[in-house]
């Protein structure tokens, strides 16, 4: 057998640049490129002649170039480690093969080519392939794009094994005299924010909040209508939240302020620690396990409805103190949120992902952890977010009734008090605190699923 690393084009080849490029150009995932990226790829591609009977590569070879078939055909045999159903596929002129350069944590070959016939080929240097794509974030992230959906599509391969390389993201700045920066980490993030800064976004949120406050302003300080003459207005409220010597003892100013949030925080970063940690395993054993479902599923089905004020007896029986039987309560709701959309995303999951890898010699907690949890992610963290805002509005119940501190308890005594300009202050509170939350469990949930965002992309969506 040739190694074709050694074998370069014979002399009397016609692969010339011209036609180098006007076969880049009938290749599916070269296509959206300008002739001048076409011509710069085309200037990286060294020609290979191989006789019938040639190894291109073989399994577990080092994956440092991808090859694009100039003349001849090809047999592309994928190894079992690919744990592809596809595992054999002759290819031929225009295709293209050795696509593992350009996979994410992959080094090593996962086929095996060999010339069915005698054959010209293209080698290609992945990492210089990534470097000229970057130029042109748009088209190249094409090119990538069509990489990995040939990847999902002709060679069957699961979602989580085919993630190409991300491009290095170039963005021109102009303003400052910078062409282009590689934005990461803080710079990326001011990036995003000074984008939807320019986007209508920011203004539309504005206006739908002014017009929310004017309509009450109106209804309650303004008009006076009937059923609202007796809330507190936005007027009221504001001077009482920024004041440094509160009428009714609440404001930005005073540190019981602070307490009550404090309470109200710990006591739901407990709860939703407690809940995620009972809930996503319990969701995805009930998704996993017929059998478990069945023992366990109609039990949960039954409780699911119990309102949590109706368990506030209950968890006063069952736990000493104040402190104790408020997290219960909150747990108890994010939990079943928690464990219900985790067992919907395991459901959702194409049942050929776990049958192909069971039949590729895959074990059950192999199947389980590359298949399973990853696609059930997508599910678990809606779940996740809105299991956090259940146990925002459990926790204001059981602080009500139970709880000692909290916002909850603050609104609770506001309206014993009649100090109804603190009960808007603490549901406002409760509203951004609670927003917050969310918004970190959806940040966490974007960064653990980079892939969701490719995956979201080859379907045309952004």
């Amino acid at each position: 057998m040739t190694n074709p690393t050694t074998t370069v084009l014979a002399a009397g080849s016609e692969l010339n640049e011209e036609r180098i490029v006007a076969l880049l150009k009938r290749t599916a995932p070269f296509e959206p490129l300008s002739d001048q990226r076409l011509r710069e790829v085309a200037s990286i591609a060294t020609p290979v002649y191989l006789k019938k009977g040639d190894l291109i590569y073989t399994v577990d070879e080092r994956s440092d170039d991808v090859y694009v078939i100039a003349t001849g055909t090809v047999e592309h045999a994928l190894g079992p480690s690919a744990q592809a159903t596809q595992l054999v596929k002759i290819v031929g002129e225009a295709d293209v093969i050795g696509w593992a350069a350009l996979l994410k944590n992959k080094p090593a070959r996962l086929a095996k080519t060999t010339c069915l016939q005698d054959c010209e080929v293209l080698r290609i240097n992945g990492q210089h392939l990534i470097e000229i794509l970057a130029h042109d974030e748009a088209s190249g992230r094409e090119v990538m794009t069509c990489f990995a959906k040939m990847l999902m599509n002709e060679f069957t391969v699961p979602a989580w094994l085919s993630q190409v390389q991300e491009l290095p993201r170039k963005v021109k700045v102009g303003a400052d005299g910078l062409e282009t920066a590689n934005l990461t980490g803080v710079s990326l993030t001011m990036f995003r924010i000074a984008q939807w800064l320019k986007s209508p976004r920011p203004y539309l949120m504005l206006l739908g909040f002014t017009i929310f406050i004017g309509l009450w302003y109106l209804l309650s300080e303004g008009w006076h209508v009937w059923r609202f003459d007796r809330l507190p207005g936005p007027v009221e409220v504001w001077e009482e939240w920024t004041s440094r010597n509160p009428v009714y003892g609440i404001s930005l100013f005073t540190p019981e302020y602070y307490t009550h949030i404090w309470y109200s925080v710990r006591r739901i970063a407990e709860a939703f620690f407690l809940a995620t940690l009972l809930g996503v395993p319990f969701g995805l054993f009930l998704g996993w396990s017929r059998k478990f479902r069945e023992y366990t599923f109609p039990i949960f089905e039954t409780l699911r409805p119990i309102p949590i004020l109706a368990w506030v007896p209950l968890a006063i029986l069952m736990f000493s103190g104040t402190e104790t039987p408020v997290i219960f309560l909150t747990t108890l709701a994010s939990f079943f949120a928690t464990a219900l959309n985790t067992m919907l995303g395991v459901e959702s999951i194409d049942e050929s992902y776990p049958r192909a890898a069971s039949c590729l010699g895959a074990s059950k907690w192999q199947v389980f952890r590359h298949v399973v949890i990853p696609g059930a992610l997508p599910h678990m963290f809606t779940g996740l977010q809105i299991s956090v805002g259940v146990a925002w509005f459990s926790l204001v119940a059981a602080e009500m009734v139970s709880g000692q501190y909290g916002l909850g308890y603050l609104i609770m005594t506001s309206y014993t008090m009649v100090s109804y300009p603190t009960i808007i202050i603490g549901m406002a509170t409760l509203g951004i605190v609670g927003y917050i939350t969310s918004a970190m469990v959806r940040i966490a949930g974007d960064q653990m699923m980079q892939w969701r965002v490719r995956e979201l992309a080859l379907g045309g969506s952004q």
